[in-house]
């Protein structure tokens, strides 16, 4: 049986693609291949810029650029802060701490519920970098300041937080949690700011100032929290984005000053000592001491005999400058005064350590000084062993301590004392 093959017309049969012609090479003067520009290679092959570099370098280091700005701002800060006391750097702080709170009343009339009016629309997208820059400008002081007048290790733990709030606050995941989070920083910054303008304008440091600055903190907080419950119409908003964090953060500061754990500032201890003597002298601008020591020269980390060699008779001094405002004058009685108190710790085989002795007739006579107000107290036949000595005010908030041994020293040889200027 035959097999009919079909018929396929001409036009529906499919020709073969033809090779492309191939570009001739180019060839030169002598017959050799020329190179092809590089333009010709196409913009992926092309070398990247300088700036494109840079762009990358900064791309995939973020987080490192982030951290050497940071601390490269506080290093500024720490150079370049004045006194407490500065009337300028108190009015800077006053006028950041204005403008925060109109920033933050901005952004709290405009998240929920309306727009932000056209003359501002061109800026409302800066807003949230203008907050963080300045409660930056508010943190950086706040935390050198703590730091200055930290003391103990309850004190410096407060210190360590508020540092990583200062850290936090450059953070992108702590911005993105929004107003909660800067109305409870602003209520920080209230009450630390009046927590030392009110003991340099009144000119005396006292635990009811501090309770004064945590009132006015609270009435920031209430104003604020009835300003959202009108703009808003939502109660629980106000309570739960205002209130909550603004109140918590006060009473977290309450809790900490009765742990004792917030520095008193503005007072600090500038220097410290253990010495054999103490000696006033006249000095070109009033009253000078001469410090007795036997501190070899390399000891260099010590401050002057914290290895203390005793004889029968001997006393222990105690010597201290401490830094406080220049409105801190010598309060007659009755009067309102800073009072301090040393105290002798002694650390007893059996009890562990225990209170040798406090002397508390001790009130700030002067402030104002770059090297602080000078005192001392002393002890008379110590024993031998660990001692601490400690610089208090009247409610037990620790401006300094120092640490030293007392060694029992048998020579009969004579003593030849060193002496510093204090």
């Amino acid at each position: 049986m035959s097999t009919a093959t079909p018929h396929i017309p001409p036009e529906e049969t499919a020709a073969a693609p033809e090779p492309e012609a191939l570009a001739p090479e180019p060839v030169g003067p002598l017959g050799v291949v020329a190179a092809v520009p590089s333009e010709d290679l196409g913009p992926a092959h092309k070398a990247p810029t300088l700036k494109e570099r840079v762009k990358d370098f900064r791309s995939r280091h973020a987080k490192w650029e982030l951290a050497l700005f940071f601390f490269a701002s506080f290093a500024y800060d720490i150079a370049t802060l004045p006194r407490i006391d500065n009337r300028f750097a108190l009015t800077k702080q006053g006028v950041y701490l204005g403008v925060l709170a109109l920033l933050l009343v901005a952004e709290l009339r405009w998240t929920w519920r309306e727009e932000p009016p056209r003359w501002l629309a061109r800026v409302w997208r800066f807003r949230e970098d203008a907050l963080h820059f300045f409660l930056g400008g508010l943190l950086s002081p706040y935390t050198l300041f703590y730091f200055k007048s930290a003391s103990g290790l309850t004190a410096f733990a407060f210190l360590a937080g508020v540092f990583g709030l200062m850290v936090a606050n450059e953070l992108p995941r702590f911005r993105a949690l929004g107003p909660v989070v800067r109305v409870g920083l602003f209520s920080f910054c209230v009450t630390s700011y009046f927590a030392y303008l009110l003991p340099v304008a009144l000119g005396y440091y006292s635990g009811t100032l501090f309770m004064a600055a945590v009132a006015v903190s609270v009435e920031a907080t209430l104003v604020l929290t009835l300003l959202v419950r009108w703009w808003s119409g939502n109660r629980r908003r106000a309570l739960r984005h205002v209130a909550l964090p603004g109140l918590g953060v006060q009473g977290l500061l309450l809790g900490l000053y009765l742990l004792k754990a917030i520095p008193p500032v503005p007072l600090s201890m500038l220097s410290s000592g253990i010495y054999h003597g103490v000696e006033v002298v006249k000095g070109p601008r009033g009253k000078d001491y001469r410090l007795l020591h036997e501190r070899s020269e390399w000891r260099l980390w010590e401050h002057g005999d914290q290895d203390f060699r005793a004889r029968p008779g001997d006393k222990v001094y105690f010597f201290a400058s401490v830094f406080a405002p220049t409105s801190f004058k010598l309060q007659h009685e009755g009067d309102r005064g800073t009072r301090l108190v040393i105290r002798w710790y002694y650390e007893d085989p059996e009890k562990g350590w225990t209170e040798y002795h406090a002397y508390d007739d001790l009130y700030l006579e002067q402030g104002g000084r770059e090297r602080g107000y000078r005192t001392f107290a002393y002890v008379t036949n110590p024993r031998p062993g660990d001692w601490r000595v400690a610089m208090e005010t009247e409610d037990g908030r620790e401006i300094g301590r120092l640490s030293f041994t007392v060694t029992p020293d048998d020579s009969p040889a004579p003593r030849q004392f060193k002496v510093d200027a204090g």
